[in-house]
This record gives C-alpha cells, structure tokens and sequence, in this order.
C-alpha cells in the first residue's frame, strides 16, 4: 500500500453547538484551529507530540483520540495503518465546550484520508461524517467542525444527514479556567421536559436560523432555551451567573455546548468577563477541517 510520502497537515476548527435552544442539533464552526501534522514512517511505530491545550494530560499511545480517529479512517478505507509521526498543536481548550474531541475525532478522519492517495474516493466527505458521528455519539459538533459554517445536523435511524448555511456574525467565547465534562452536563438533564417548554424552545430553534441568517436583532430572543442550560447551572454556576448577566444587558449570549464556556454573538464585550478567565474575539470559520495546501508547498 503507498501512501503520501511527505508530511500532511489538517487544520480543524473548533465548534459550538446548541447555540441555545438548538440542543444536539445546531453547530457553528468557530475560527479558532488545531493543527494536525502527520507523516508516515519507513518503518512500523507511533510518535506523538502534543504542544499546547492538553499537552500535560492526552495519551502519546493508541488510545490518543486522534489516533483512533485516524485507525478507524483507514479501517473503513480498508487499508492499514502506516508507521506515524503525529504532531498536534492545539489551540481549542478542553472541557470547555467547544468541540475539541469533536475537533480530534474530525482532524484524525480528515488526516487519514489525506495520507492515503486515492482517500476522497475510498472516503466520501457523507462516510467521514457518518464515521465521526459513530465515534463521538452525536452529530452537531462533528458537523461543524467537518463543514464549517452553521449546520443543522440530524440522525434518520443510524444514518447522519446534515444541512449547511452560511453566516457571519460576530463571536465572542469567554472560557473559565475550570472544565466540566460533557459527562457532568449531560447527566444533569432530566428525562423528560414540560410540553411547553419544548414547545418554546422548538420555535425559539427555528427563529434562531432565521435570525443568524438575515436578522440579527432578534438575536437575543432566539437564543432562549428551556430544555438545558438552566438544568446545568450547578456544574457552572459562574457561567450561568455571566450568561444572566450579559442577557439582561441584551447581548445575545448562551453556554457553548455543554459548557461551562459562554458564546456571545457580539463583539466589545471583553470587559464582561470574570478574572482569570481567557477571551477568544473572533468570527465563524467557513471553511470546517481541510488539508493545509500552503504548507505542502513548503
């Protein structure tokens, strides 16, 4: 099997999802990267080398994410892992609710199929989605951080299925010094919801495309939501103490995924966040992950 003989890089966005009352649906890819570099070895073997979020704590073995992103791309493509030289540099916090296993699970599948000569085709963009569906267990990050822009993603069965749009709006995520785990968030939500509640919140979903798409000002009343975020509040009380905060002040903001960090669709805000926390101004990434082609040129 041959396989691309120099070193492959894939930048991969971060991504929010929920959005507020677009629960396990919406996603936005967020213009904040990760850096995957790969290339394949003469011989059999694993390197990795971490820099930045996540340095001190993920596995440098098989379990690493990202190699088993990429060990489960080249089992579907039915071909066999190479020897590998991994390097991530990563910039997206962990635990904070912003996509980065979602970003791993993507930047690995992606990466595989780069290495490998003829992967687009033995890989459909449709398959790599599905694979990192299956790998993360729910669609809105992997959708994001794969397509970019804003996707509203949904499971027909087993099968994913995603819609993309393009937006450009303002963002700005506050990030706590401290994580919460998507296991803590989730285990918080009750079985079931009052009927009215999910009814608003359904309504409030649908105005909130609308509004990222053409209205803007109604931001703030699209970005309501009863089915999760107050149910959360007591893993991050911070975040919720800051998210009442900026509303009553009528910036349109919510919890970024299962949080704790906050996501504003505003600019000029920084000033608002506690001490100690970090502040990411930026914008929506167009463009989900992608083979860096400037650094194959180098």
């Amino acid at each position: 099997m041959r396989y691309v003989p120099d070193p492959v890089t894939v930048r991969v966005p971060a991504s929010s999802a929920n959005l507020g009352p677009g629960y396990d649906a919406l996603g936005l890819a967020v213009d904040v990267h990760d850096e995957l570099t790969a290339q394949v070895l003469p011989t059999d073997g694993l390197e990795i080398l971490v820099t930045g979020e996540g340095a001190d704590d993920v596995p440098r073995t098989d379990e690493h994410l990202v190699v088993r992103a990429m060990d489960a791309a080249f089992a579907l493509m039915g071909v066999p892992r190479p020897g590998l030289r991994l390097s991530c540099t990563n910039v997206i916090a962990h635990a904070r609710g912003m996509g980065s296993s979602s970003a791993a699970i993507v930047g690995g599948i992606v990466l595989a199929r780069a290495l490998v000569p003829d992967g687009a085709e033995l890989m459909t963009d449709g398959a790599a989605y599905q694979l990192a569906h299956d790998l993360e267990g729910h669609p809105d990050n992997v959708a994001a951080a794969l397509f970019g822009g804003l996707t509203i993603a949904w499971v027909d069965g087993a099968a994913v299925d995603v819609l993309r749009l393009d937006v450009d709006v303002p963002l700005t995520l506050m990030v706590p010094p401290e994580p919460v785990s998507t296991a803590v968030a989730r285990g918080l939500l009750p079985a079931t919801v009052p009927h009215a509640d999910a009814a608003m919140t359904a309504g409030r979903a649908a105005l909130l495309v609308a509004a990222l798409l053409t209205s803007p000002e109604r931001l703030v009343p699209a970005t309501e939501d009863r089915l999760h975020q107050s149910y959360r509040a007591a893993a991050m009380p911070e975040s919720h103490k800051l998210l009442r905060r900026l509303r009553v002040e009528g910036v349109p903001a919510v919890i970024s995924g299962a949080g704790p960090t906050v996501l504003s669709f505003a600019h000029g805000i920084a000033d608002r966040a506690p001490t100690g926390w970090s502040v990411l101004e930026t914008g929506v990434a167009p463009r989900g992950a992608h083979v860096d082609r400037a650094r194959l040129l180098q």
